[in-house]
């Protein structure tokens, strides 16, 4: 859907629907018909923390949870200064402190503190536990916190990219797809499928494909059919990067780019790197690969009998929609960001942060820095969102201030929104983005616009500053590594499928009732 240059007039089944439900933040491969090891329908079990079976998955640095409890009979001015200075006193280093009245009531306080790079039964922290109970106060060594599974170095991405969801659909496409009865077009996506699973961090270049003439033709349809819309349309910061992506990572409309020439490219602008995928992830994985400034990518191409519609996201929505504006830091600092609060986070808060990656990184839209006249068709927006820089159709429907009609009849608007003579256009609210509802098999009724990049980047670092969770992710550029604040253990591995199907299930049962 995210890709989708035009849209069938028809309506897609429900199966169909929910299906592509996972679109929000997910690059899109159905799976192939031989599908990897571990591959399985949206959840898998994987290793807690501590157990060994899978190689791929590494411990977390060591850590120690403290808890320290005393009454208000020896309670005294300047009695947790005392216990922080004991932990200075043994050099042990601090990553999380807190204090509240324990059990809620005025029975006395207790202090909890984490400490970085000590086991609990060594030396150092027994000495300082001594020491604390000295002065009269209970002190307990604590349990990890159990948390949802996250990777805490690029490696462990493989993990998030093993598993892929659809595998149990039975084939590499769905029949609606059109390319589901050329076995030529099949076979060619199973072997693109075979060389994205090869791939394993730390393998060096990327995966190089030699496309065909006849895939080279699909882009250079796409390519050159987009570029005129980018130019009137598309946000500043996207047109500014493209001649420098063409001098020096091969894009144009002559051929087709090679992943590894763009991660280069990305690498020395923002320090985002690209990954090949076969499958669709979940949005877990896909949101906790971005925290990594991964973004993984699909290697192939849409069906060549109609190079302007996709029902996914192949590589034209790859690398003509995000690419460029991955290239733009305050662009890339955002989507880290909500990478990265997606570590650990709850299924609930996976759901909302992929409800704003979807208007924003998908959908989104932006003021242009000098407004001006485009021979009357600015409308004080312009397009920031791979979803709709990927589509011309979409282009024309969320920035021109008269749509066509052959546009809405193109977007699915005037059959599922009749009364819809333009979008809903929205100040940018994280808050509100994460609770908006929106539609996979159409053009977007709602878009929300952001008064500048930076501006959003500063809404979306709030807003994920603000996510009640169990711990904070330390991101390490140097060493490409995570380490969490707080002493936690990774449960098995989840995916939030489920989740995003019923969310869109919901919204789907919403519109068979509401009024045409």
């Amino acid at each position: 859907r995210a890709g989708a240059m035009m849209r069938r007039a028809s309506t897609p089944s429900l199966a169909a629907q929910l299906a592509r439900a996972h679109r929000a933040v997910t690059r899109v491969v159905v799976a192939p018909a031989a599908a990897a090891p571990g591959c399985g329908a949206g959840r898998r079990s994987c290793c807690a923390e501590g157990e060994a079976h899978n190689p791929l998955s590494q411990k977390l640095k060591h850590k120690t949870r403290v808890g320290c409890y005393f009454s208000r009979f020896n309670d005294k001015p300047g009695i947790a200064a005392d216990i922080l200075a004991v932990v200075k006193k043994h050099n042990m280093q601090l990553t999380h402190l807190e204090s509240k009245l324990y059990n809620y009531s005025f029975d006395g306080a207790t202090i909890e503190f984490d400490m970085d790079g000590v086991k609990p039964d060594s030396k150092r922290v027994q000495s300082a536990i001594a020491d604390i109970r000295e002065m009269g106060v209970h002190v307990e060594v604590r349990p990890p916190i159990d948390v949802p599974w996250f990777p805490s170095t690029r490696k462990e991405i493989d993990l998030c990219v093993e598993e892929v969801i659809g595998a149990d659909s039975g084939g590499l496409l769905a029949p609606d797809h059109p390319g589901f009865h050329d076995e030529a077009y099949k076979k060619r996506r199973n072997e693109l499928a075979e060389l994205a699973n090869s791939y394993k961090e730390g393998d060096g270049r990327l995966p190089r494909v030699q496309y065909t003439e006849e895939e080279v033709r699909v882009w250079n349809a796409v390519y050159e059919k987009l570029e005129t819309y980018h130019a009137q349309w598309a946000c500043e910061e996207f047109n500014e990067v493209l001649p420098e992506l063409k001098a020096e990572a091969g894009y144009g409309a002559k051929q087709i780019p090679q992943l590894g020439d763009i991660s280069d490219y990305l690498v020395h602008k923002t320090g985002f790197r690209l990954r090949p995928v076969c499958g669709l992830l979940s949005a877990r994985d896909f949101l906790n690969a971005l925290a990594f400034r991964t973004f993984c990518s699909t290697q192939y191409i849409r069906h060549g009998g109609n190079p302007f519609y996709t029902p996914e996201p192949d590589i034209c929505h790859e690398l003509i929609g995000h690419v460029p504006l991955l290239a733009d830091p305050n662009f890339a600092e955002f989507t880290q960001k909500v990478g990265l609060a997606s570590l650990g986070a709850s299924d609930e808060a996976i759901v909302k942060l992929a409800n704003i990656y979807w208007f924003t990184v998908e959908f989104g839209l932006v003021r242009p820095h000098h407004p001006r006249s485009y021979s009357g068709d600015c409308t004080g927006v312009k397009v920031m969102g791979a979803g709709i820089l990927s589509s011309f159709g979409e282009m024309e429907w969320s920035a021109a201030p008269h749509p066509s009609e052959e546009c809405r009849q193109m977007g699915g608007i005037a059959r599922d929104y009749p009364n819809l003579q333009h979008p809903t256009i929205k100040d940018f609210d994280p808050k509100v983005a994460a609770e908006q509802a929106y539609p996979i098999t159409t053009y977007q009724p709602t878009y929300f616009i952001g008064e500048s990049l930076q501006s959003m980047k500063e809404l979306i670092g709030d807003y994920c500053d603000s996510i009640e969770r169990k711990f904070y992710p330390v991101y390490d550029p140097i060493t490409g590594t995570v380490n969490p604040s707080r002493h936690v253990r990774r449960l098995a591995r989840t995916s939030t499928a489920e989740v995003q199907a019923a969310k869109q299930k919901a919204y789907f049962d919403s519109l068979k009732g509401a009024p045409a």
